[in-house]
């Protein structure tokens, strides 16, 4: 009898507690009634409306607590904002430090015998919702708005996947959260293989005990030559594992050490040479906490791509990577390398449709290189048109005399066209997926560049080393185009436009880290200096 008054006393007290919870829950909500947003405890919860809206579809019973406890829910919440920090996100922008005090306070005053106060567990039981809102949205599309940033990035953001409503249904009815948010991820393999970069590099860090002071050197070092930062350049390539653990005090750069070099140029896309200069010192001067930043940085730009064309087949230019990859459900089945635009002519970043290609194409000289370029060439030498197989035109397509111009003006209210031909600056073929930044992807004679590995050097737009490849693959579903009828209308002295019966659509991306599919880690200079502005916002 006894056990049985016990038992509907304990009932009773959980009956009334939970009440007191929901009431009180329901007394703060309404506090904030009409606002958009509630404040509490000096914290703003940003997603009042959203959760006032659970809480009301529910009588305001709590999801996070169960009568006077944590549940197995709220720990996994916890658990999975603090892992955010391999999302590339700041695990603070989730109240983290406050769920912390109050995960403590509670768990501390319960092995002391201490109720938690009713106030308490609500207003723990609205940051927990607040924050696990704000940490689906920000997986979902990304922290930032890159509309908003002082860089270019002209592709429009996905459509939101993440439904408050939906969301807590789901998490109410199945009591498990992690499901829920990895849904939301990216469906970019670089993605989830990016978040493990990430937890090595943290895990680097914990280990590390290098010295990452900038190295600096007077001069290139050449194989053969000694250098007191040698020493610290054998370290940090054993840290990374391209050199093994021995002999890392000698100043001498030997044979090894080339190959160490050469292996590391290769994989960061710096030029292959084995020589020590600017470009490899700036990159071993990275530590694993800046390669940590880099790599949140492209985790953010993932969140904000709007990956659902790539599911089938899409082109994709990687500007600091200056290559150019055909995808097939996200399988590369051509690859290039490109040229892109040069730092003061960079190359933005945008999607669009490749359409049509054009054979033999004229170049219509734009106003800004025909005023900074072919005006004072023409001036040094009144042959330059001819010998550049040019030609002047009025805006009607008139054909005018060059000797009729006055070269000495600023500016000409002509047109410069270069005739079709193999020593056109767009070689002989372009592909066109119109935009509103004129820009698209051509051949070149200048066959030689592709040799470099540092490629920025256009006017923006973007140079192929593949052309006739290229248009194969375009073109592999008409049939009527064959090797042979490609490369006639590569030659031709008029322009042969080809409208595509495929349309396909066309990334121009800026990524400077990305991973194969076995997850091994690429990355890239970074080429426009767009990398530090989306970090300092992240970790804002």
């Amino acid at each position: 009898m006894r056990q049985l008054l016990l038992f509907i006393f304990l009932l009773i007290y959980h009956i009334s507690f939970s009440q007191d919870l929901a009431e009180m829950l329901k007394s703060r909500l309404e506090i904030g009634s009409g606002e958009m947003m509630l404040e509490l405890r000096g914290r703003q919860i940003q997603h009042y409306k959203s959760i006032e809206e659970f809480y009301a579809s529910r009588d305001y019973q709590p999801l996070w607590i169960d009568s006077k406890n944590l549940t197995e829910l709220a720990y996994e919440l916890r658990y999975e904002i603090e892992q955010s920090k391999f999302d590339g996100l700041n695990p603070q922008d989730y109240h983290f430090a406050l769920i912390q005090t109050f995960f403590k306070a509670i768990e501390e005053n319960k092995k002391a015998g201490f109720e938690p106060l009713v106030e308490d567990l609500t207003d723990l039981e609205l940051f927990l919702s607040d924050a696990v809102i704000r940490l689906a949205q920000d997986l979902d599309q990304g922290k930032l708005d890159p509309s908003k940033l002082n860089q270019s990035w002209n592709i429009p953001k996905k459509s939101a996947r993440f439904n408050s409503s939906i969301f807590f249904q789901k998490l109410a009815n199945e009591r498990t959260l992690r499901p829920l948010l990895v849904d939301l991820y990216p469906k970019i393999d670089t993605y989830v293989k990016g978040r493990e970069v990430i937890r090595d590099l943290i895990s680097r860090m914990e280990k590390d005990e290098l010295d990452w002071t900038s190295l600096r050197t007077n001069k290139s070092i050449k194989v053969g030559e000694s250098d007191g930062a040698i020493p610290s350049i054998r370290e940090r390539l054993a840290f990374w594992k391209y050199l093994d653990v021995e002999d890392l005090e000698s100043k001498t750069y030997d044979s090894l050490l080339f190959e160490a070099i050469l292996e590391y140029q290769e994989v960061n896309g710096l030029e292959a040479d084995g020589i020590i200069g600017k470009n490899t010192l700036a990159a071993l001067n990275q530590s694993p906490e800046d390669l940590a930043g880099k790599v949140s940085v492209n985790l953010e730009r993932l969140r904000w791509l709007d990956d659902s064309q790539l599911r089938s087949e899409a082109i994709m230019v990687n500007i600091p990577d200056y290559s150019l990859v055909y995808l097939d459900r996200f399988d590369t089945v051509f690859f290039s390398k490109v040229i892109v635009g040069k730092t003061d002519n960079q190359t933005p970043v945008f999607r669009a449709t490749m359409s049509y290609i054009v054979f033999s194409p004229y170049w219509n000289v734009p106003t800004s290189i025909v005023n900074k370029e072919i005006i004072p060439a023409v001036r040094k030498n009144p042959n330059y048109l001819a010998r550049n197989n040019m030609e002047v035109l009025s805006s009607s397509g008139q054909s005018i005399d060059p000797q009729s111009v006055n070269w000495k003006a600023r500016s000409i209210p002509y047109l410069i066209r270069q005739k079709p031909g193999p020593s056109n600056s767009l070689g002989l073929v372009k592909f066109m997926f119109p935009n509103s930044f004129s820009v698209y992807i051509h051949d070149t004679p200048a066959k030689h560049l592709f040799e470099r590995d540092i490629r920025s050097m256009s006017h923006g737009c973007i140079r192929l080393a593949k052309p006739f490849d290229f248009a194969k693959l375009l073109l592999l579903d008409q049939k009527e185009w064959t090797d042979e009828k490609i490369k006639e209308a590569m030659n031709q002295d008029h322009e042969v436009k080809v409208e595509l019966t495929d349309k396909i659509p066309v990334y121009v991306v800026y990524m400077t880290f990305w991973t194969d599919e076995e997850g091994n880690p690429y990355f890239r200079p970074d080429l426009y200096d767009r990398d530090k502005e989306i970090l300092d916002r992240l970790r804002k």
